[in-house]
């Protein structure tokens, strides 16, 4: 039987929309595309290296009237009810399904990577959180213009997963795309307003590079600022924003390194079809290091040859890449690797085959910092916690496939992995219900579920005023804990009344200072000296953040209920001393005594508060269309920091971090005695991250 000939893909659609728009996209304002004149213009091409469009670069003047119009759109938007608004959602649904055909081309001819069922799934999930947020969500309310920014090589998908939770939450946002998903979000905010999104509540700004994007954070109207694409260009937008007060969240997503881990339990002709496909055929947005028990080493070597004999060679981006890949091939060699190639490569171009490094060093830096090619290092490992190991091996977090018949282990090793997603016996699994967060350099916020709708939202009864927000500064890491403190000297000689020193308490004693100095502490308004503290400084810090990572992993392991009886515990010995800090605080600070000892008292409630809620918040199971069960796991976030200045006048008040508005306080005062649940919820929800876990079950 013969089969006729290959069907060509096809992208008249597409190519007919850009015509349209004379193949040069302006920005879209406001509800509608804006070209302001006298503007430089971006070239868009595609794999071929034909010209797909132009795209205008955008001004200083254009970030103000477009954050301008976003502060109006906003006002629109979180006015409708929430039924409004889940409806508007629901229409793009339909609008995409009579325009799928251009968008899926679009998306092609521009590599933007996301298939119009997948954008659909999305926006159905996203518009019932929509309808349900007053509902589900009570006390929490939307931050207003929220700027969302992306790296050239972020897709589609990653673009939407913060657009879309945004805009359910009844926030306005501002896109600065990248270069590939440019066109579609154009495109995208086009329908969004077909479908009646007011004017001005999306808003796509186009530039040349990753300031624009720090322009628009650095807009006085922007309320939060949320990235995603390469580390690079995400740490150049947090030096751009710092120092400012606008919060801003980073997703790494591009250039990972992720574990690809298989047991000697695993179905190896899976596993290894596995690696095939996550590694070599699909675009790589994420490096992988397979790490394959010595047990069954030679079986995977062995499969490894079979299925790759038939795998095409790879494009490279530039001549630098190629000479990279070279480079990191040479040093393998000499480090002892064996290498399987899936045909021999060719001695120059932009072609490469697709190579495995077998023998691998954990160390190597082709490991490490992996090359943009089709190289895939292979490590072996004898037990489980060698496994781990190599799995958190990698300054990354992002996710891990695991391979094996052995749930049990497989639970077990996915919980032990720093990452945010697990995938076992599969890889590459995504859907907007599952909630995942950066671990490690892979990314500051939860994306997804229930709880990636958080960072869109406030606690409705919060009246803490926002950070002032400042011009950009530069800051000098260098001189940290290097200036001088006030010499101090007390003028009264009576040694019965001198002040009393107190140390550090790092790494569970009491301490001096490196340095040996100290600091004089004085009471409200200046003066007598009433004690001398320890002047800490950079090597002090790195002590006890030292002392803190040691003693972290151990202080996470104990069970819910033990951690509780700590906290009790220590709400009890403090209860003991509660007349004499009391009577610190009414000499530090000037506070009647009533005023310290209800401080006191409501430090003591806090930690009992605390301490209940540790085993009271959990995870659990989550319903995805795909056939399979995940899991839903909240994780520590880590080691964290309380830092109080010095002019501090109520400092355990400081610590709750968050104050409530006193309705009948004719006074205009705060009611911090009572802390609302939004309030608590709030601040668990910045000490945790979240890992999901994925498996199939058929």
């Amino acid at each position: 039987m013969e089969y006729g000939p290959a069907a060509t893909s096809s992208t008249a659609t597409a190519q007919a929309w850009l015509d349209h728009h004379s193949r040069s996209l302006g920005l879209f304002i406001d509800g509608k595309f804006v070209r302001p004149a006298d503007r430089q213009t971006r070239s868009l091409a595609d794999s071929k290296g034909g010209n797909v469009c132009s795209t205008v670069c955008a001004v200083e003047d254009d970030v103000s009237q477009c954050a301008s119009s976003a502060v109006n759109g906003y006002k629109a938007w979180s006015g409708m009810t929430c039924y409004n608004r889940a409806k508007v959602l629901l229409r793009l649904v339909s609008i995409i399904g009579q325009h799928s055909k251009c968008f899926s081309e679009l998306c092609d001819l521009c590599e933007a990577s996301c298939s119009p069922s997948t954008l659909v799934r999305l926006l159905q999930y996203y518009s019932s959180w929509a309808q349900l947020r007053d509902t589900l969500i009570t006390n929490w309310t939307p931050l207003g213009v929220v700027a969302v920014v992306v790296s050239d090589d972020c897709s589609l998908y990653s673009l939407m997963l913060k657009v879309l939770p945004a805009l359910a939450m009844g926030n306005s946002v501002i896109i600065v795309p990248g270069r590939t998903t440019t066109p579609p979000a154009l495109l995208l905010a086009q329908l969004f307003t077909s479908a009646g999104l007011p004017a001005g509540a999306l808003n796509v700004l186009t530039g040349s590079d990753m300031l624009l994007g720090a322009k628009v954070a650095q807009n006085q109207s922007i309320s939060y600022v949320t990235y995603s694409g390469n580390k690079q260009d995400g740490v150049m937008l947090c030096k751009a924003t710092a120092g400012m007060g606008v919060p801003i969240s980073v997703s790494p997503c591009i250039g990972a390194t992720c574990p690809f881990i298989i047991f000697e339990s695993a179905d190896i002709d899976s596993a290894v079809d596995g690696v095939i496909e996550t590694a070599f055929k699909k675009k790589k947005e994420v490096h992988w290091v397979l790490c394959v028990q010595e047990s069954v080493l030679d079986s995977v070597v062995s499969r490894l040859r079979l299925r790759m004999a038939g795998v095409k060679c790879v494009g490279l981006r530039s001549d630098a890449d190629r000479a990279q890949v070279d480079m990191d091939i040479q040093e393998a060699q000499q480090q002892g690797a064996m290498l399987i190639q899936s045909c021999a490569a060719p001695p120059s171009g932009a072609l490469y085959p697709p190579t495995v490094l077998c023998g691998a060093a954990p160390s190597s830096p082709f490991v490490v910092n992996p090359s943009p090619g089709p190289l895939l290092p292979l490590m072996t490992f004898r037990s489980n916690t060698e496994a781990v190991t190599l799995g958190n091996h990698s300054p990354h977090g992002l996710a891990a496939s695991i391979w094996t018949e052995d749930l049990t282990l497989a639970l077990e090793t996915a919980k032990s992995l720093s990452v945010g997603s697990v995938w076992v016996n599969s890889h590459s699994v995504s859907d907007p219900c599952l909630p995942v967060s950066g671990h490690k350099d892979s990314g500051t916020c939860t994306d997804g579920g229930q709880e990636g709708l958080y960072q869109f939202l406030r606690p409705s009864c919060s009246s803490s005023p926002p950070l002032p927000r400042s011009s950009p500064v530069s800051l000098d890491y260098t001189k940290f804990g290097t200036a001088a403190s006030p010499a101090i000297i007390p003028d009264d000689s009576d040694a019965s009344s001198a002040p009393k020193s107190y140390l550090q308490f790092v790494g569970g004693k009491a301490c001096k200072s490196e340095s040996g100095c100290s600091v004089a502490v004085q009471p409200a308004g200046g003066g007598s000296v009433l004690a001398y503290c320890p002047d800490g400084g950079r090597k002090d810090v790195r002590n006890a953040v030292e002392a803190a990572i040691k003693v972290q992993p151990g202080w996470m392991k104990k069970s819910p209920s033990a951690r509780a009886q700590s906290l009790y515990s220590l709400a009890k010995g403090l209860e003991a001393k509660r007349r004499d800090i009391a009577v610190s605080i009414n000499i530090q600070t000037g506070l009647s005594m009533d005023e310290a000892e209800k401080e006191v008292d409501l430090s003591f409630a806090r930690l009992s508060d605390w301490a209940a809620y540790c085993d009271k918040v959990q995870g659990g199971t989550l319903p995805i269309p795909q056939s399979g069960s995940a899991l839903s796991l909240p994780e520590a976030l880590g080691v964290g920091c309380q830092y109080l200045q010095y002019t501090c006048t109520s400092p355990l008040k400081t610590l709750r971090l968050f104050y409530q508005k006193d309705e009948e306080d004719k006074d205009g005062g705060r009611d911090w005695t009572q802390s609302h649940p939004s309030l608590l919820e709030d601040m668990w929800r910045n000490a945790v991250q979240w890992k999901s876990v994925w498996i199939p079950t058929a």
